[in-house]
């Protein structure tokens, strides 16, 4: 089993420490781990060669006994990149599921409302039937009074021509009696015969009269049921009117909102433009970016070249005897120095030659081992993996502190191998006086000293050129962060305000699927009102002409009256006494 441990050591008495670890966390799956509680610590020599304090992973038997021992960095960094990510995707679960509650949500408000507007168009379906039925009723009672009116004019109709008949009956007798009237102007009295007949006339007359009293009540009763009808249409025409005035506000005021809606989406379009021209600009700075960078690592190239070169000529110098990178030495003053004051000066000259030396090779290995960093984080930059911003920034930093320390140890190379020839040259000198000369001319070597000051000199100018273009890559990294945090804002603004003008466009179409509904409402409520108040208008219209007729019918009743009695004083003017009392006792 796989354990996260601490490497303890104790000291022994002459100096020695046994190795033990102390176990932290226990792996129980392949991204499981639970820590272990107290302290447990089991003996390990296989962890001795590992600093005190180091963390390590540990690979024990069932029975606590070490089998492998590994440095735990690596797969820490795994581990927890691997933590990482799986955060990041609970983290976008949880996003998920918390849209997916919001949209359950208002999914359940909206069916919710959708079941409110339905309760009231059925309820509003139901008033208009009930209408519809009181309506159909009022129709049927109007129908009922037109046919009693259509009666009544057959009735009136009927009467008047009875009259006519009875008037024209009434002109033949009245002809007859005129001639009567002549030829009793030549006798002084009627018979009695003739005077019964005109009596049997008169009295005929009087009682065929047409009496239009129950006539004219029958049609006042008719005018006061239209009025109540006219009354109750009144009140339907007046909510007719409310319905139409509360549908044309409605109507102004959404097309209003669609003015306002129109105006933010027309200003949401030119928006969007301007963050697509945003988009554009940024990607020809990624790419002016990208042109820098790679022109930045084409430096870093040339200047490791130079570097190497550098290097490569300071070994050979190393290694040859005929190169010299340093400056002459006065051989003269060597040779007419005292030999023991010569051997004083070659014995200092090994001595500072030593701690250089030493020196020098302890930063050669740092140097070496920040190469290894650096190469190792470009292996995963060109890998794809981890976080790239984060490598990115972490390669510039190992690379910054690589050209530090490459630089010091230019400058300590130098020196170094400078004093190993001036140490050459005074063991050359002092190895002859003592008898020693191995026939070397220090005179015919190569002297590389300017060319190396010229490489470094091209060297120093390629890392300020290098710095000044690293410095406008940063700036131009910060203006495209700074540039990308305004995108994304105003995306999630535009996406907003797209939200927004979709809800208000929703909101329109419902607003105008209600006024429809109003306008719908006060065209039927027209389309149902308007043929039964025609009809009423009609009814009222034969009214009023029968009305007339009566009028006229009560004319002729009083002119048919006056003359019978006319008629009964001219009969009483011609017959005698006698026939007189008897004509006044009928």
């Amino acid at each position: 089993m796989l354990y996260l441990a601490e490497v303890q050591k104790k000291s022994g008495v002459f100096g020695g420490g046994k190795a033990e670890l102390k176990l932290l966390a226990c792996q129980r799956g392949e991204q499981s781990w639970s820590a272990i509680p107290g302290e447990d610590i089991v003996p390990a020599d296989e962890a001795s060669n590992f600093n005190a304090g180091v963390l390590v992973l540990a690979e024990l038997t069932a029975s606590k006994q070490v089998q492998r021992v590994q440095e735990a960095g690596r797969q820490l960094v795994t581990i927890l990149q691997n933590f990482s990510r799986q955060q990041e995707k609970y983290k976008t679960k949880e996003e998920e599921i918390e849209q997916w509650m919001q949209s359950l949500t208002f999914q359940s408000q909206e069916l919710n409302r959708r079941e409110m507007e339905m309760q009231t168009r059925e309820e509003e379906l139901t008033q208009l039937q009930q209408e519809a039925e009181g309506l159909e009723s009022r129709r049927d009672e109007i129908n009922s009074a037109r046919e009693e009116a259509d009666r009544l004019r057959e009735e009136i109709t009927q009467k008047q021509q009875e009259l006519d008949a009875a008037w024209e009956q009434l002109r033949a007798e009245k002809e007859g009696l005129e001639a009567q009237q002549q030829d009793l102007s030549q006798a002084v009295k009627l018979d009695d015969e003739q005077a019964n007949h005109i009596r049997e006339l008169l009295d005929y007359l009087s009682q065929t009269g047409i009496s239009t009293e129950a006539l004219q009540a029958q049609v006042n009763v008719s005018f006061e049921t239209i009025s109540a009808w006219q009354s109750a249409f009144d009140e339907h025409w007046q909510h007719v009117e409310q319905q139409r005035s509360q549908a044309q506000q409605l109507q102004e005021d959404i097309d209003r909102q669609a003015g306002e809606v129109e105006n933010r989406d027309r200003d949401w379009h030119e928006a969007q433009k301007q963050l697509q021209q945003t988009i554009a600009d940024l990607q020809a700075r990624e790419r002016a970016l990208s042109l820098k960078q790679e022109y930045a690592d084409s430096m870093r190239s040339n200047l490791e070249r130079q570097q190497q070169l550098h290097q490569q000529l300071f070994q050979m110098a190393d290694t040859s005897e005929q190169v010299s990178i340093g400056d002459k030495v006065d051989v003269e003053a060597l040779e007419k120095m005292p030999l023991e004051e010569l051997q004083g000066v070659v014995q200092n000259l090994q001595q500072d030659l030593d701690k250089i030396f030493q020196f020098v090779n302890g930063q050669e290995e740092e140097l070496r081992l920040q190469q290894d960093t650096i190469d190792e984080l470009q292996q995963k930059l060109n890998q794809g993996g981890g976080d790239r911003s984060a490598l990115e920034s972490e390669l510039a930093d190992e690379r910054e502190a690589y050209q530090m320390l490459n630089e010091t140890l230019v400058g300590q190379r130098r020196n170094l191998r400078e004093r190993q020839e001036i140490l050459s040259q005074h063991q050359g000198v002092l190895a002859r006086r003592l008898g020693h000369a191995d026939g070397s001319n220090p005179g015919q070597k190569l002297a590389l000293g300017p060319i190396l000051g010229q490489m470094e000199e091209q060297q120093e100018q390629l890392r300020q050129q290098l710095e000044a273009l690293d410095l406008e890559i940063s700036q131009l990294q910060d203006e495209i962060g700074q540039t990308r945090g305004e995108i994304d804002g105003k995306n999630q603004e535009l996406n907003r305000q797209q939200e927004e003008i979709r809800s208000s466009q929703q909101g329109l179409l419902e607003r105008r699927q209600q006024v429809a509904q109003m306008w719908g409402r006060v065209n039927i409520l027209e389309e149902v009102l308007q043929p039964s108040q025609d009809r009423l208008n009609t009814l009222k219209a034969k009214l009023e002409e029968l009305s007339g007729s009566l009028g006229q019918l009560q004319e002729g009743e009083s002119h048919q009256e006056q003359a019978i009695s006319q008629m009964r004083e001219a009969l009483s003017g011609l017959i005698g006494g006698e026939s007189q009392g008897e004509l006044a006792a009928s």
